[in-house]
Parts: structure tokens; C-alpha cells; sequence
């Protein structure tokens, strides 16, 4: 009985020691929420700014690139998933991943071949373990993503849609990441990123009151609408990604703070159950030796009393 309740006491230390670990996790993450937050809602008006200049180029002239013109028969589509480099977030990145996993299933459907581009080691371990290609990945940076990783990610992706699908292009790139929502909502979403959209881009734009009562501008182009949509589209793409970027990690840390609060929840239930057990092993320890030294008095008692007989 003695050993038994040694064990259930081990067991208290241990999960208890797992719970002070699952809650410090959980008050990191809540912390860092806050931070990608405030990051995402930096760089949405530079983003939003950067569309409206885009589109306003493409209204303003008829020029054909890249940026704002859907290939006629498109032969091959880039798609970049972002997942995360770590774990213990629940279903985070393998959310991603199947939303990744349907974009593609969509776009083969449509006789395209898929380039993907993936960032976050979980998702390259994912395909890595399939044995399935990938064109390139970047890894070490979900957590806390800074303009110059957007940047690098965008530089092959950009590349690709301005070679020709003869020579390794692509006609369209979209993108996989999960949208923050809330503290307890992230949506995992896939998007086309080019060519644009003008009419998802003019929807957008009737939304937000400001931009729907703003005055249409005639535009002069120096030297050409191409040169300018040439400048505009790296920096786009850029935007884009780290605005993702920021998302995804801003979902990553709600994620792993709702599992280390399950986790942490878990924990004390546990610590309750064997606590009990505990105890009940305890009383039943104490029970036994009260009967045995009863049980033991009796038998003196009556030994004693036949001695005097």
C-alpha cells in the first residue's frame, strides 16, 4: 500500500511540474499574440495603398503584364503554403496544409501544373515524408516574420510569373495561410495573388466607406503604364506575403495558447484525480494499520487471559 501511494505522489510532481511548463507557454503565447496584432494592423493601410495603386494603373491604361492580365490558356500555377516551424499548436498546421492540399486538387482539376513553395518546417516535413516535390522552402522565421523574409520568399515567386511557362513560369500565384479572426477563431484561406483581381479589388473598395466616396483620377503614365506596373508588382507581391506572413503567425501563437490552455486544464484535472487516488490510498493504508494493531491487542488480550486461567 506504501509503494502505491509513493507512485500516485510521483505522478502529482510530475504533471505538476508539465503544468507550471504548458501555462509559462500559454502566457508567451498571449504575449506575442498582442505583438503580431499590432504588426498585422501596421502593415494593412501600406498594403491596401499598394492594391489601390496598382489598380488605379490597371483602369488607366490597357496596357497587358503579368500584374493585372489572366493568361489565355494557363499551363502552370505557383502555390505558397505557410505553415509553421513548431509544434504543440494544435491542429494549425495540418489545417493549413488541407487547405493547401484542396487549392491544388482545384487548380489540377484545371489541367495546371502546381509549383509549391512552402514555409515553415512542418509543412516541409509533411511533403518531405510523402516523398513529393517541392520547388523551394524557407524555414526559421513563422514566428516572428520581418519584412526582409517577405522579400526573400517573394524574389523566386516574382521571378516565376515574369519567365515564360516554357522556361519554368508560371501564368498565376496564389497563397495558403491561415487569416487571424479573433483570439479564438484563424481560418485557414487560400487566395490568388496574380494576376489581380480588379473586380474582387473594386468589391473590396465599396466596402470601406472612405474608398467608396473617393473621386475616379485620370492618370498620366511617365515613361509607360508598363514600367510602372513593372515597378509596382514586386512590391505588391512583398506586401502580400508579409501581411500573410504576419497573419499566420499571429493564428500560430492564438493556436499553440488555446492548446497549452487545454493542456494546462488537462493537467490540474489530473493532479484532482490523483490527489483523490492519494488519499484514498492513504486512508486505506491508515485503516489497515489501525486494524492490525487492534487485531493485535486483541490477540495479547486473549493470550493473556489464558495465561491466568
Amino acid at each position: 500500500m506504501g509503494s502505491q501511494l509513493r507512485v500516485y505522489k510521483r505522478r502529482i510532481k510530475t504533471v505538476s511540474a508539465t503544468k507550471k511548463i504548458t501555462r509559462a507557454m500559454e502566457m508567451i503565447a498571449a504575449s506575442r499574440i498582442v505583438k503580431a496584432q499590432r504588426k498585422v494592423a501596421a502593415s494593412k493601410p501600406y498594403a491596401d495603398e499598394l492594391t489601390a495603386a496598382v489598380t488605379a494603373v490597371a483602369n488607366g491604361s490597357t496596357v497587358k503584364h503579368p500584374l493585372t492580365t489572366e493568361a489565355e490558356r494557363p499551363r502552370r500555377a505557383a502555390v505558397l503554403l505557410i505553415t509553421s516551424d513548431r509544434g504543440l499548436a494544435g491542429g494549425y498546421s495540418s489545417n493549413a496544409i488541407k487547405a493547401g492540399e484542396r487549392l491544388t486538387d482545384e487548380l489540377v482539376a484545371r489541367d495546371l501544373e502546381v509549383d509549391t513553395y512552402i514555409v515553415g518546417r512542418k509543412g516541409v516535413g509533411y511533403y518531405a515524408f510523402r516523398e513529393r516535390a517541392t520547388t523551394q522552402s524557407w524555414t526559421g522565421f513563422t514566428d516572428s516574420p520581418t519584412y526582409a523574409d517577405a522579400k526573400e520568399v517573394a524574389a523566386p515567386l516574382i521571378e516565376a510569373m515574369q519567365r515564360d511557362t516554357d522556361e519554368g513560369g508560371v501564368d498565376e500565384l496564389h497563397i495558403v495561410y491561415t487569416e487571424f479572426v479573433s483570439m479564438m477563431t484563424q481560418t485557414p484561406v487560400g487566395r490568388r495573388l496574380l494576376p489581380l483581381s480588379l473586380a474582387e479589388v473594386a468589391e473590396e473598395s465599396a466596402e470601406s466607406p472612405a474608398r467608396a466616396t473617393d473621386p475616379k483620377a485620370l492618370y498620366d503614365f511617365e515613361p509607360s503604364a508598363e514600367e510602372v506596373l513593372d515597378a509596382l508588382m514586386p512590391r505588391y507581391v512583398e506586401s502580400r506575403i508579409y501581411n500573410a506572413l504576419l497573419q499566420a503567425a499571429a493564428s500560430k501563437h492564438a493556436a499553440t495558447r488555446r492548446a497549452m490552455k487545454s493542456a494546462t486544464d488537462n493537467a490540474e484535472d489530473l493532479i484532482r484525480s490523483f490527489t483523490r487516488l492519494a488519499n484514498a490510498a492513504r486512508q486505506a493504508e491508515i485503516t489497515q494499520e489501525i486494524t492490525e494493531i487492534v487485531g493485535g491487542a486483541s490477540a495479547l488480550a486473549d493470550a493473556t487471559a489464558g495465561s491466568e486461567r
